[in-house]
């Protein structure tokens, strides 16, 4: 059976543009072409806690149907950044190519050390509810009572405002 899957992209090294478009297109082979495929639009932001002189993100987010384990989805990811050229241990919040967080998988709720769903910090940052809220408005996640809409309407946070960078990629 499948889970809905909702997938964080952000890239703020080299040609970000292209760096989502082939992560996406990688994602979506994951799953079966009949299957209900959703992607916002591309958002320019400032890194959030990145060190000094760190260049601005794109960032997305994707919704899609995956057959498999939560686990199963992560390792997939992780073989993107990996493709990406990603290493196994990266200094955090560090410049990268590609970035793939999972926010949410289905009803799951996950609490370990690698895998933690719905994603813990994703409510309160603005690179992920926006795109988020552009497909999925609605969703209430695992455990929560607030929609992603409300979630972003109310957010806490010192990020600036987002800069729309494409619709349609």
């Amino acid at each position: 059976m499948a889970n809905r899957a909702g997938i964080a992209l952000g890239s703020n090294l080299g040609n970000r543009l292209t760096h989502l478009q082939v992560a996406r297109d990688m994602l979506r082979k994951l799953v079966p072409e009949n299957t209900v495929y959703m992607q916002a639009p591309v958002y320019q932001s400032e890194p959030l806690n990145c060190p000094p002189d760190s260049p601005d993100f794109f960032n997305t987010v994707i919704e899609l149907d995956f057959i498999g384990s939560p686990y199963e989805l992560l390792e997939h990811t992780q073989g993107i950044e990996f493709h990406f050229g990603r290493g196994i241990v990266h200094q955090v919040n560090a410049p990268r190519v590609i970035d793939l967080d999972i926010l949410y998988f289905g009803e799951e709720v996950i609490k370990d050390t690698i895998l933690n769903i719905p994603h813990p910090e994703m409510t309160s940052r603005r690179f992920v509810l926006q795109p988020l809220a552009d497909i999925r408005p609605q969703l209430i996640l695992p455990g929560d009572k607030a929609t992603i809409s409300e979630h972003l309407y109310h957010i806490d946070s010192d990020e600036p405002p987002l800069s729309l960078v494409q619709s349609d990629w």
